[in-house]
């Protein structure tokens, strides 16, 4: 897609994917061991969340869009019940845990105001 895309003014794709960026950041410390268990996993279902925005979009269809939204949402909640394991598993500060965690809540309300004026 263009550069100037549509969907990149969307405020919960925006969120979404600083969300991703962060993700990956962050999971660049876990131990190596955990490079192809939850590293790959929270990094696959972080980079889902803004790419279903983008597939819905791309549907030009306001029903599939919807569908893809919901894909997003199912998504996070993914995303934080596996960071939620690395906080607990000690992969995560409390210092980094919070921030992200107040992200994610932040990407979900956005996700769902979003979801509700399609």
């Amino acid at each position: 897609m263009e550069e100037n895309a549509g969907y990149k003014k969307i405020i919960a794709w925006q969120k979404a994917d600083e969300l991703t960026m962060l993700l990956y950041q962050v999971t660049n410390n876990f131990p190596k061991m955990e490079l192809y268990v939850l590293t790959s996993q929270i990094r696959r279902a972080a980079l889902s969340v803004p790419t279903n925005i983008v597939e819905g979009y791309a549907r030009n269809s306001k029903p599939e869009f919807k569908r893809f939204i919901v894909i997003a949402l199912g998504s996070l909640a993914e995303v934080k019940y596996l960071l939620s394991v690395a906080f607990r598993l000690k992969y995560l500060s409390e210092i980094n845990y919070q921030p992200i965690l107040q992200l994610t809540e932040e990407t979900g309300k956005l996700l769902w105001s979003f979801y509700r004026s399609l």
